[in-house]
């Protein structure tokens, strides 16, 4: 496989009578609370939503990456997930190498823009094709996992 990826189709739209999902939460498991929505908001620029102590062992703090309608919840008495086992989160942005540069600048540990050509990663070069191959990895404060993919602007 190239390093030039082929056009994803675009999904279908739901049949008349077709349920239709639409995943709006992922809860991150995190170990503190107030490092996490500092790291979320400051670093990587969401949107501080909610931050509600429901009860004594349960506080919820919803979290919303600009121009997503997928947000992260964050918080306490939320369930059994250990912090940082969550692996494989991903962000879709139009330019990777200015998601990149922007986050490395505000302190985000992430890695240089890589491509996936025949089988592995490798890193990116000057001249490929970006859309739908290249990729930027970082982790949160407690090692849950993510990755950002470039896809073309309003696909």
């Amino acid at each position: 496989m190239s390093s030039k990826a082929a056009e994803a189709p675009s999904p279908p739209a739901a049949a008349e009578g077709e349920l239709e999902l639409h995943l709006e939460v992922v809860v991150v498991p995190v170990s503190d609370v107030e490092r996490a929505k500092a790291f979320y908001t400051e670093r990587l620029g969401f949107n501080a939503d909610v931050d509600r102590q429901v009860s004594e062992e349960m506080r919820v703090i919803q979290l919303t990456p600009p121009g997503s309608s997928c947000s992260v919840t964050i918080g306490t008495g939320l369930g059994a997930m250990e912090p940082g086992s969550l692996k494989g989160l991903q962000l879709v942005v139009s330019d990777i190498r200015r998601a990149r540069d922007v986050l490395a600048a505000r302190g985000v540990d992430i890695s240089e823009v890589q491509v996936f050509d025949e089988g592995s990663r490798r890193p990116a070069e000057d001249g490929d094709e970006l859309d739908f191959a290249g990729f930027a990895f970082f982790g949160d404060p407690d090692g849950n996992g993510w990755a950002i993919q470039q896809m073309p602007a309003g696909r």
